[in-house]
């Protein structure tokens, strides 16, 4: 690296370099000031680590700026740059503000503002967010500008989903793009949100939903038989057992589980903390199944140790988890399977609606229900609220959660496999 005070007589006895060649010359000065030396000009710039990244700040062109001139506004481009501020990103950031306000930001601009600018940064499920806003909005509103979206418009996508049966989606979607559109007036992106004053077009239901008896000897026993993969087939069966939610079972990974503790760290839960879960021995089995068939279908040999997720994608070159999304999708597709001919097309109703076959025997159900299921089960047989909120994670509330720290996990442990114990004894009928 090339030292020397840069000064205007110097910058100017620097030879040009060999065509498509540059030279950078350092400042010997002001450290991290230079100039770089093509064979067409001579360009001062600022270089400096920010983070683990090294940033290069183009600050003007030699004649049209002097050394002494490109110096000074080197002190203040290193000022910023020493409290961990990115010039070039500054830039960026106030063109395409510029952009937005002279053409104005479409919606599916601001889909992607939103979920790079705030979902990812402060909402575990901005994936879901995503999806969502991607399935939901975008087919809709995705060219138009934001600014035009109005309160009608608002109105009218609500209706459309109501309409095709699906109400609570209704509500959601209210409350992801509401959360949206306020983003951006609080970024000054938009001045004004089109939600003001639109209020839930369906009820909000709570989720009460838990499955009998009768109806977890029917899913277990018709589960074998529906539509349904392997590994999610497996995995929603975990989630009952384990009581745990559909989210953290798909991203289940070797490295989590010691013996009979699976231990759930606390960028994967909901709330933040690191959980402890006890597995009986029916969920060390299934899981054990789980590893020899990735095994088995990844060509890993059979006395290789396998180090990896219990759920792998099935694209072989992606190394994560299912999607928790695959959960409920494969539930849904099963309580409502179409009915086709022998040619495979699809059969109607009388009324037109297409014809289809329940392959789980049961109501509507939802993966989360099984969870619901366990901790009902557990409070039936005597268990006590704050062991079933240790299995569960939920945090501790009030005075409790500051004096007890107590990790229950023995109490975990006796939960769970009395749960185990019952839920053998209904699906067997012994």
């Amino acid at each position: 690296m090339t030292k020397t005070k840069l000064t205007k007589l110097v910058v100017e006895k620097l030879p040009y370099a060999e065509k498509g060649k540059q030279i950078d010359y350092y400042d010997s000065d002001l450290d991290g000031f230079g100039i770089r030396v093509s064979h067409t000009g001579k360009k001062y710039f600022v270089r400096r680590l920010i983070g683990t990244k090294r940033i290069r700040v183009m600050i003007g062109s030699h004649p049209i700026k002097t050394a002494e001139e490109a110096r000074s506004e080197a002190l203040k481009y290193l000022g910023v740059m020493e409290s961990g501020i990115d010039p070039n990103r500054q830039k960026r950031d106030r063109f395409r503000l510029e952009e937005e306000q002279a053409l104005g930001i479409t919606v599916k601009g601001l889909v992607k503002e939103y979920i790079e600018r705030h979902a990812m940064k402060f909402k575990k499920s901005y994936k879901a967010d995503e999806r969502l806003l991607t399935i939901e909005v975008l087919p809709a509103w995705g060219k138009r500008k934001a600014d035009d979206i109005k309160k009608r418009d608002v109105t009218l996508l609500l209706e459309s989903i109501i309409d095709r049966g699906t109400p609570a989606m209704s509500n959601q979607v209210l409350k992801i793009t509401r959360k949206m559109f306020n983003f951006a007036v609080e970024r000054d992106i938009l001045q004004h949100t089109p939600f003001t004053g639109v209020k839930a077009l369906a009820p909000n239901i709570s989720r009460e939903r838990t499955l009998t008896e009768t109806e977890i000897k029917t899913l277990w026993g018709n589960i074998d038989k529906a539509a349904i993969s392997d590994e999610i087939r497996s995995a929603l069966k975990l989630v009952l057992l384990t009581a745990q939610r559909p989210g953290e079972v798909t991203g289940m990974h070797t490295g989590e589980i010691d013996g009979h503790w699976w231990t759930i760290p606390s960028e994967r839960s909901k709330n933040g903390r690191e959980h402890r879960v006890y597995l009986t021995t029916t969920a060390i089995d299934i899981i054990t199944s789980e590893i020899s068939h990735v095994k088995e279908c990844r060509k890993i040999p059979e006395d290789q140790k396998y180090n990896g997720y219990i759920f792998p994608c099935p694209h072989l070159k992606k190394v994560q988890a299912i999607d928790s999304h695959a959960l409920p999708v494969s539930v849904r597709r099963n309580l409502a399977w179409p009915v086709t001919d022998a040619k495979g097309n699809q059969l109607y109703q009388e009324d037109g609606k297409p014809a289809t076959k329940n392959r789980l025997g049961l109501e509507k159900f939802t993966p989360h229900d099984l969870r619901r299921t366990a901790a009902t089960f557990m409070a039936s047989m005597g268990f006590m609220d704050e062991i079933i909120d240790a299995v569960l994670n939920h945090v501790k509330q009030g005075i409790i959660r500051t004096y007890n720290r107590h990790d229950y996990d023995r109490e975990k442990q006796q939960a769970l496999e009395a749960w185990e114990q019952k839920l053998c004894e209904m699906v067997s009928g012994e």
